[in-house]
């Protein structure tokens, strides 16, 4: 039985231009892979699926636009062959092959014997500024390299397999400096996901009005492209560097081929390597890439990876040159590694915390560290009633409305949590705007200030997310043509919690300088501190092991009901994230598969986001959209509860 031809495709020689050795372990379903599985939703939050589209419309206006819609790659090149007879076409999503090469490129354009390749990118770009795309080293820069080098693949391609025409190539991305010309732009593009679950249907009532202003610009990228060609390749591994890109095409090509994996080489860039399994997916019997590289390059067994790894080492930047002398412990560091700096101002300094980590890894000293004399002196200085505020966020590519700029700052989501002086804590508020196609900035703003401006009890945050999205939100307020009634005052309130007499206390700065749990990892996300807390404190064990939370006597809570949140499984007390309810729990299988979902929980940020990206952008039915939006009020209500509870632990270790 004849085995069907490996291409190396641009996304494959994309995720290769990353990690040569990932090629072996891309598309078999054996090796978790933590990227997202379903590309319908990524496309939904980076507003690809819209640009895409609208990019199409603009060149319709040209003339003749064909779109080979074929799947199979020989249907598909054949196509796109005879489409390129005529002496001008336009063609979307054409092919080219050569040998075991193959590129499917967004829009191609004909003119004569010139071919324009267009690649579509949901990215943001300011024609004001000209793009910089070399570094002083004369390296790509890392914003651009994946679209240069995806484009400069294109090209290869396409002059393998046309040589007699002239191929220039281009980048259309998302103008920041360019104003939307109409209302409701980006709900004239709508997207449904097709009942097999592997297409999409784009439906798209665009007017002349919507396309008489581009906010799409289409950017020549010749000369950098040529620099690739021509140059020679830079990248994570031996096997790119030294060699020019048609060397490093063909031998990525062969090895594809054979199905053989590439030698791996680990450094720093493993730490995020989507090869990665989880603990518990291992136990289901998926492979380990990541481990397989270590194994192979280190002589490591399964036992080894118990062990706190120099990859876990919060913010460290000599990993790759440890790593390369074989230090891959933190049990391996030594002084002269890392030199401890002098001690300055409050808590820990950067290196301090550093060493903390690596001793208690050395000392297998799983016990928490806390400074209570330094978080007791700051717990001092807040005034109660105590808010935890938390914000869920988004930018979009296609703007709202008219005037609105490509990705400006769109804050959809808040929740408000209150601890008074008796200790008592409440779910006091909460904003969510779902409604498609409404600008929801200046009311959010203006809800919080109203649950905000009544005391002048200290304002938490975890992060400089909301610092940030309030400072965006202020900058619109300012350049707004037509600004609401009460511009002035929400300006006045921004500035007041951002940069003012009320700033908002970050709790993330005050886990790096007091607070240390080796159970974390290194990491510092409140998803890393709050299981670690939970599993810390006696205290918050014994208050919410029982069904309080949401119960008609114990802590108000605006969308839960006799809720538990400890729950412990093996000994340990369970992530209270993978508690939050199912988005579509209590439907039969018919029914979830009739919403066409493509998933069915919340439980970090980002899928917060393309949750509501889903409402904005694709068809879907009012008790679907129900659902997610509830959802999306549980997650959030958790995540300023999560601050509370970090609040609680502390003020219990320290008797404050």
């Amino acid at each position: 039985m004849q085995m069907e031809p490996r291409f190396l495709t641009k996304s494959l020689f994309s995720l290769a231009m990353t990690c040569p050795t990932k090629l072996y372990y891309a598309g078999k379903k054996e090796y978790a892979n933590r990227t997202l599985d379903d590309p319908f939703l990524q496309a939904l939050a980076d507003g690809g699926f819209q640009v895409g589209e609208l990019a199409r419309a603009y060149y319709r206006q040209e003339g003749k636009a064909v779109t080979i819609d074929e799947v199979d790659h020989c249907s598909a090149t054949r196509m796109t062959d005879e489409m390129l007879q005529n002496d001008s076409v336009v063609l979307f999503e054409p092919a080219f092959m050569h040998e075991n090469l193959f590129a499917r490129a967004d829009i191609l354009k004909k003119e004569g014997n010139t071919l324009h390749l267009i690649e579509v990118k949901a990215k943001s770009y300011d024609s004001t500024r000209q793009a910089d795309f070399w570094s002083n080293k004369g390296t790509l820069r890392s914003e651009w390299k994946p679209y240069l080098l995806d484009l400069a693949f294109q090209c290869f391609v396409l002059r393998r397999a046309l040589p007699d025409y002239d191929v220039k190539p281009y980048l259309m991305m998302p103008d920041k400096a360019k104003k939307c010309p109409t209302d409701g732009l980006n709900q004239r593009i709508r997207i449904k996901r097709l009942p097999d679950g592997k297409g999409v249907e784009i439906q798209s009532n665009l007017t002349d009005d919507d396309l008489s202003e581009r906010i799409l610009a289409e950017v020549s990228v010749e000369e950098a492209v040529r620099s690739i060609l021509e140059g020679k390749v830079d990248g994570p591994h031996d096997m790119l560097d030294g060699k020019n890109l048609e060397e490093v095409i063909f031998s990525l090509a062969d090895f594809y081929l054979r199905d053989k994996k590439i030698k791996p080489q680990p450094g720093a860039k493993c730490q995020h390597c989507e090869f990665k399994a989880s603990e518990e997916q291992i136990r289901q019997g998926l492979c380990c890439g990541f481990r397989e590289c270590w194994k192979e390059s280190f002589g490591l067994t399964d036992d080894d990876f118990n062990k706190p790894l120099i990859l876990d080492l919060w913010n460290f930047r000599k990993k790759e040159e440890l790593i390369s002398k074989g230090k891959i412990f933190l049990a391996n560091i030594e002084e002269k590694d890392l030199p401890q700096s002098k001690k300055k101002g409050k808590g820990l300094s950067m290196t301090e915390r550093q060493w903390l980590q690596i001793e208690k890894a050395q000392k297998c000293d799983s016990s928490p560290y806390i400074d209570k004399e330094g978080l007791k002196g700051e717990m001092q200085s807040w005034k109660f009633p105590l808010h935890f505020i938390d914000f869920e966020t988004a930018m979009v590519a296609i703007p709202f409305n008219k005037g609105r700029r490509p990705y400006e700052a769109i804050a959809f989501q808040f929740s408000h949590h209150i601890v008074d002086e008796s200790r008592n804590v409440r779910h006091e508020g909460q904003f969510i705007e779902s409604s498609p196609g409404v600008f929801p900035n200046y009311s959010f703003v203006r809800d919080l200030k109203g649950q905000l401006e009544n005391d002048e009890g200290t304002i938490f945050r975890y992060g400089a997310h909301e610092n940030t999205y309030l400072n965006l939100i202020m900058a619109q307020l300012q350049e707004d043509p037509q600004p609401p009634a009460d511009a002035n005052d929400l300006i006045s309130f921004i500035e007041g919690i951002t940069a003012g007499p009320r700033t908002m206390v970050d709790m993330l700065d005050l886990v790096k300088s007091y607070y240390y749990d080796p159970a974390t990892k290194g990491s510092n996300s409140i998803k890393a501190v709050l299981p670690a807390m939970l599993n810390a404190s006696s205290f918050l064990q014994e208050f919410y092991g029982k069904p309080i939370y949401g119960a008609k006597d114990g802590v108000k809570s605006l969308n839960f009901k006799d809720w538990t949140w400890v729950v412990k499984e093996g000994g340990r007390v369970r992530d209270p994230y993978s508690l939050l309810p199912k988005i579509f729990e209590g439907l039969d299988e018919e029914e979830i598969e009739g919403f066409l979902s493509g998933f069915d929980e919340i439980h970090e940020g980002g899928t917060a986001t393309m949750a509501w990206c889903r409402m904005q952008f694709s068809e879907m039915s009012d008790d679907e959209r129900k659902m997610i939006k509830e959802a999306l009020l549980k997650y959030c209500e958790l995540d300023t509860l999560a601050m509370v509870m970090i609040w609680q632990g502390w003020a219990d270790m320290v008797g404050a």
